[in-house]
C-alpha cells in the first residue's frame, strides 16, 4: 500500500550510531550536520518521486474545505436545509499510538482502517453545534459521543474544543436514543460513503507533511551550520 511504502521510504536506512572520536568540536559538528543534510535530501527526492494514491472524490453533496491539508480542522462542508454540516478526521493511531497495528486483523495499513470524525451540525444564530465523535471503517460507522460545543467558523482551521458537561456515554443511552441519533447523522450524509475519500486525503496528508518536515529540518540544521561558519 502507498502509506507502507511511504514509511518504507524513511526506515530503509536506519540511522547508524556515531562512534566517539576524540577531535575538535566544531569538525564532528559539521561532518554530523553534512551528514543529516545528505540523508534529509536523499529521502526528500525518494518520497517526492512517489505517485500519490488515485484522486477520489467526496460524496456529493460534501466539498472538500479550502486549506484543509494543513490545518487541523474540518475537511468536509455541506448544508442541509438550514443546517451546516462538517467534517473532521483524525486516524485511530494518532489519538492512541500504536492502535490498529499489531492487531492481527490483516490491516497493512498501520490503523488507516479505523478513523476517528468529529461530526458538527450548527445552525444559524446559535453559538453553539451539536458535535459527534464517531468510528468511522470501510464498512460501518458506529457514534461514540454526542455533546454540545462552541459553533465551528467556516474560516477555522482547527476543531472546536468543548467548555461544558460532554453529556452522558453514548452507551449508557436506550438503544432507541442511540438507533435514532444514528439515523440522524445518516440523514446528513455521514455514513462510510466517506471512507475511500477520506482514506485517499490521510495518504495525501501524510505525503504532504513528511516532505515539510524533511525541508524544514534541513532549512533549520542548514542555517545552523552558516551561522558557525561565519
Amino acid at each position: 500500500m502507498w502509506r507502507k511504502v511511504l514509511s518504507g521510504a524513511v526506515k530503509q536506512r536506519p540511522w547508524r550510531l556515531i562512534p566517539n572520536r576524540r577531535s575538535s568540536s566544531s569538525s564532528v559538528s559539521s561532518a554530523v550536520n553534512s551528514m543529516i543534510l545528505r540523508s534529509l535530501k536523499e529521502h526528500y527526492h525518494e518520497v517526492s518521486k512517489m505517485t500519490p494514491p488515485p484522486k477520489v472524490s467526496p460524496p456529493s453533496p460534501f466539498t472538500v474545505v479550502k486549506g484543509s491539508l494543513d490545518g487541523n480542522g474540518p475537511v468536509l462542508r455541506r448544508s442541509y436545509g438550514e443546517e451546516e454540516v462538517s467534517i473532521s478526521v483524525m486516524r485511530l493511531a494518532n489519538i492512541i499510538p500504536g492502535a490498529g497495528e499489531d492487531s492481527g486483523d490483516g490491516d497493512e495499513d498501520g490503523g488507516i482502517n479505523q478513523l476517528f470524525l468529529h461530526v458538527d451540525v450548527s445552525k444559524p444564530g446559535r453559538s453553539d453545534s451539536l458535535h459527534f465523535l464517531c468510528g468511522l471503517y470501510p464498512d460501518a460507522l458506529g457514534i461514540h459521543s454526542v455533546s454540545m460545543r462552541p459553533k465551528v467558523k467556516a474560516d477555522s482551521l482547527s476543531l472546536a474544543v468543548p467548555n461544558t458537561y460532554d453529556g452522558p456515554l453514548f452507551e449508557d443511552l436506550d438503544e432507541r436514543m442511540r438507533d435514532a441519533f444514528h439515523s440522524y447523522i445518516e440523514e446528513r450524509g455521514v455514513n462510510d460513503s466517506l471512507f475511500p475519500f477520506l482514506q485517499a486525503w490521510l495518504y495525501v496528508k501524510d505525503h504532504r507533511n513528511l516532505m515539510r518536515w524533511f525541508k524544514s529540518v534541513g532549512t533549520f540544521i542548514n542555517e545552523n551550520k552558516s551561522a558557525k561558519d561565519t
